[in-house]
């Protein structure tokens, strides 16, 4: 899969990153090569870089004092590959690429279907001849790992219906990045009366990962307005023998009784 850069320079040179699969899963790798070809006079290249990037809302607030949100992007991984080059007249170069992939990294998609409102990508940056560009950013898809693929399952089961997904500025006990992740569900009926919404985030390890359930936002994990969140630490090893509905039923139950909603 071709991922085209619009970097065209004096001279002609051209970039292409490819990727050996857009696809990976947190703690999962990116594999593939950055592909230059040289225009009609020699060049030289001091620096190829590659990063990971994520489209991240961002609250504020304006001078007269009315909060606003807008989107921009955050690189949260970054590669140097190699060292300073010549590229001769119409020659080829090819770097070769190992780019690791955060155990926190957000999940894009679920069983084959994205999760609206997810943007992460690979953005190629090459310094040539003294001018710098940055491509344009090559959409990757991350699928859960095993045990968030099962919790998610659990709250279909459960008859929870998924409403959307977003990245929120921040960082979260426990993750590097400079964001978080809030898949959220409208409620199931057993739960109607006692929840308005529920959020799920993920913090994930190479051996166990963190599970924030919030119910009724009232301004995100990281605002004195929200109280009625916990955090659970699920091991990957047994897993697959965890009965994922009573589990989450049951961490629901201590959410909710801790507010007196449900009983």
């Amino acid at each position: 899969m071709f991922k085209k850069l619009s970097a065209m320079f004096g001279g002609g040179a051209s970039v292409d990153t490819v990727l050996a699969t857009p696809q990976t899963q947190p703690g999962g790798v990116l594999r593939g090569e950055v592909r230059i070809g040289g225009g009609s006079v020699e060049m030289v290249v001091d620096r190829v870089e590659l990063e990971l990037v994520a489209r991240v809302e961002v609250e504020g607030e304006t001078l007269g004092g009315d909060d606003y949100e807008h989107n921009t992007n955050l690189a949260f991984q970054r590669l140097h590959l190699g060292h300073r080059f010549s590229l001769q007249p119409g020659a080829f170069h090819a770097v070769p690429f190992e780019l690791a992939v955060p155990w926190e990294t957000p999940i894009t998609s679920v069983n084959g279907y994205a999760l609206h409102g997810m943007q992460l990508g690979v953005r190629t940056e090459l310094e040539l001849a003294g001018a710098l560009d940055k491509g344009d950013l090559d959409a990757i898809q991350v699928n859960p790992l095993p045990a968030q693929a099962r919790l998610l399952d659990a709250f279909s089961r459960l008859g929870f219906q998924f409403k959307g997904a977003d990245l929120e500025r921040g960082t979260l006990y426990g993750s590097r990045l400079p964001f978080f992740q809030e898949i959220e569900f409208y409620p199931a009926h057993q739960y109607a009366g006692a929840i308005n919404e529920l959020e799920v985030t993920f913090i994930s390890g190479p051996q166990s990962m963190d599970v924030l359930l919030e119910l009724d936002k009232r301004g995100g994990f990281l605002s004195s307005g929200s109280d009625a969140y916990n955090r659970f630490t699920v091991q990957y090893a047994g897993a697959e023998q965890l009965n994922w509905e009573q589990w989450l039923h049951e961490h629901l139950q201590i959410l909710t009784q801790r507010r007196g909603l449900f009983h």
